[in-house]
């Protein structure tokens, strides 16, 4: 039997292709957007620092507290720096961590633990590990830069009362321990509320929401309160932010492994 071709039939399945090619780019686009949006309006606040308390529940109940504290040093045109000094208790004391995000490539990030007196160098294939035993990565209290990740535009949302940007983010880095992350954007101040994170067989791992927003500097939004839930593990990672100060001028060499063995 002679096989023929419709060449109406082929013009109409090459016209659907191209259509759902071209709202795919679109999507794509319109995630960049968005993700774009949030960087811009988060730019400007020069440096960060915040104290944190720590909580960490167990699947059976069981609590944990840590003390720490947060800063941040805003990098122009590059990723920030990110430097956790833990106070309590008395077994993590004196631990600190130090991170150099970048907007291309593999982050740097340092721990100095001083039972030992030593800078150890985290590896690029452990940042997907839990950040001192909580729900919480090392490559997720970092900052995410828009370069990190490829895009998906989904649609329009809500939670609570609030209008929502919803968007796919798939991380860039073959290291990274998550195979795409969904981000419910805040449609008016363009702030993230929630994260679903996927693991790299596609499930979902962990969600993390952000409660309480206030504005800081009449510009800059920041979270009271992060609650990471893992729902493989049944654990929860519960962070209160207190005393936030932006502008607060920290030197720039805090930021350093030089400066870890002597950060108290």
């Amino acid at each position: 039997m002679k096989l023929t071709f419709k060449p109406l039939l082929i013009a109409s399945a090459l016209a659907v292709c191209s259509s759902s090619l071209y709202a795919m780019d679109n999507q794509g686009d319109r995630g960049l957007q968005i993700a774009t949006e949030m960087e811009h309006r988060d730019t400007g606040w020069k440096d960060q620092e915040v104290n944190v308390e720590m909580t960490m529940f167990s699947s059976t109940g069981d609590k944990s507290i840590r003390y720490m504290r947060n800063k941040a040093l805003e990098v122009e045109n590059n990723g920030d720096k990110t430097l956790v000094i833990f106070d309590q208790p008395a077994d993590v004391s004196g631990t600190a961590f130090l991170s150099f995000t970048y907007k291309e490539g593999s982050d740097d990030q340092w721990l100095f633990l001083p039972a030992l007196n030593r800078v150890k160098r985290i590896a690029s294939d452990n940042k997907s590990g839990p950040f001192m035993g909580s729900d919480f990565a090392y490559e997720d209290i970092t900052s995410q830069e828009v370069e990190k990740y490829t895009y998906k535009y989904i649609g329009e949302d809500t939670l609570g009362d609030r209008a929502m940007l919803q968007i796919e983010r798939y991380p860039v880095s073959e290291t990274s321990g998550y195979s795409k992350q969904v981000v419910w954007v805040d449609a008016e101040h363009y702030i993230s509320q929630k994260i679903d994170y996927y693991d790299r067989k596609g499930s979902l791992l962990k969600t993390q929401e952000f409660v309480d927003y206030k504005l800081y500097n009449n510009k800059f939004w920041r979270a009271d309160k992060l609650v990471m839930v893992n729902h493989q593990k049944k654990t929860r990672t519960e962070i209160e932010l207190k005393d936030y100060a932006l502008s607060a001028g920290i030197p720039v060499t805090n930021f350093s492994t030089r400066a870890l063995t002597r950060l108290r």
